[in-house]
């Protein structure tokens, strides 16, 4: 049995102490380190899933508007089609440049140059409606 002076004893035990506390020390750092890692790799990851999902988006946006554009674009061919089979004529052609006039005509524009054919059926209009209602005019008897 060899038993170390009290001294170097106290020595070898602070020694293990100092041995001890600097293990722990870096496995602190490194579990600190290592925590510090997979939180920025999360926030990576976060990010560029959320600019996935935004450009995926945009582009779905986009791919809608195109097919109501295609829809709407359709539907006006198919129109186009109806109204020259129906063999339209100058009475129809005139009141339908009317319809269009007036939602021309819908306050937002600062100039509107009126067709004189429009003009003349606008005029003719006009003047109907003074007949109608002219207080001269006599009503008819009940």
């Amino acid at each position: 049995n060899i038993i170390p002076p009290a001294a170097i004893q106290e020595s070898m035990e602070k020694q293990m102490k100092a041995e001890r506390e600097r293990r722990e020390s870096i496995l602190v750092a490194e579990g600190k380190k290592q925590s510090a890692i997979l939180v920025a790799e999360g926030e990576k990851e976060a990010t560029v899933l959320a600019a996935e999902a935004n450009r995926l988006a945009k582009i779905k946006e986009a791919e809608g508007e195109a097919e109501a554009l295609l829809t709407v674009q359709k539907a006006l061919a198919a129109s186009i089609n109806l109204l020259n089979e129906a063999a339209p004529t100058e009475q129809v052609i005139k009141l339908k440049s009317l319809e269009a006039f007036s939602s021309a005509a819908d306050g937002k524009a600062t100039k509107i140059i009126i067709p004189s054919e429009i003009q003349s059926l606008a005029g003719l209009a006009t003047s109907f409606k003074e007949v109608m209602t002219d207080p001269k005019r006599e009503q008819p008897k009940k």
